[in-house]
């Protein structure tokens, strides 16, 4: 039967014009994505494979975050939100949970061992020089700080880890010594892409969170930045923001960790809330003879 003009296929939702509002959009989400490009260029990623991971994206956060309160979200509805067919989104909504929703837990526990070793009076000096650790000892050891710190992992396999990493080695009388005070995978692209999954999300998150909640208090989202500032500057700064920020940043680790139930069972509350801060440092080169 011949449909009506005002009649719409519910499999097909035509792109609509720009409209002027949604120019900055388009601007930020460009100005987002250039870096990102660049990455996956770097990785021999093709357009189309992004494209196929943005419908995935638009399939999943419609599917969780965008239903009407009391009714159960269907295939028809995330088609008219995302703009797919009804059939693509069917197709992905059947897609198996795969290695693409890995949570970084092994990254978080690796950190939580580092921090622990370079805070931890037991394992220390308590001023941030951690002691070489032997792996069995009566007291301060490497097997006790990985089992404060890292939940279940086997001690075996947070020593390769950290070892992979170059996060510590092991002197010749055995005992593990700390390299890093955090956890940056050195050698493997795949952990350090994870990281930029995970560490990306939570800004974007919280900028969505400081632009359209607007009944809770806006999270701290800030930044110092200056455009001509010489190399020999520069430099300086590079050590400078690293001092200051691991100093900042073990202050809150060590302020959080007396909270976090996998670290402190006797921490008293209600409700589970992932929490920290994150910081940066940016630079780029205008001046292009240097």
């Amino acid at each position: 039967m011949e449909k009506l003009p005002w009649q719409c296929d519910w499999d097909y939702i035509p792109n609509m014009p720009q409209s002027k509002s949604q120019r900055p959009l388009s601007a930020a989400t460009l100005q987002l994505l250039r870096p990102l490009v660049k990455i996956l260029l770097r990785n021999n990623v093709p357009h189309q494979t992004l494209t196929e991971w943005a419908k995935q994206a638009y399939v999943e956060v419609a599917d969780s975050e965008f239903g009407i309160a009391g009714k159960k979200q269907t295939v028809s509805r995330i088609a008219i939100l995302t703009g797919l067919t009804r059939k693509e989104v069917q197709r992905i909504l059947s897609q198996p949970d795969d290695a693409q929703h890995a949570t970084g837990e092994e990254y978080h526990r690796a950190a939580r061992v580092i921090t622990g070793w370079v805070r931890d009076p037991d394992f220390g000096d308590g001023k941030g020089h951690p002691h070489p650790l032997r792996m069995e000892a009566k007291r301060a050891s490497f097997t006790e700080l990985v089992k404060r710190y890292s939940g279940d992992m086997p001690v075996r396999a947070m020593l390769d880890e950290l070892l992979r990493v170059s996060a510590v080695k092991q002197l010749k009388d055995g005992r593990i010594c700390l390299l890093a005070r955090g956890y940056v995978p050195q050698k493997g692209s795949a952990e350090k892409l994870n990281i930029l999954g995970s560490d990306t999300a939570d800004l974007i998150a919280t900028i969505d969170h400081n632009l359209y909640d607007k009944s809770a208090k806006p999270r701290i989202q800030r930044k110092v930045m200056y455009d001509n500032v010489p190399v020999e500057a520069a430099k300086e700064f590079h050590i400078l923001a690293a001092a200051q920020s691991q100093e900042l940043l073990e202050s809150l680790d060590r302020w959080l960790s007396h909270r976090d139930r996998d670290v402190n069972p006797a921490s008293k509350g209600t409700g589970r809330v992932r929490v920290g801060l994150g910081l940066y440092h940016f630079e780029e080169q205008l001046d292009k003879e240097s």
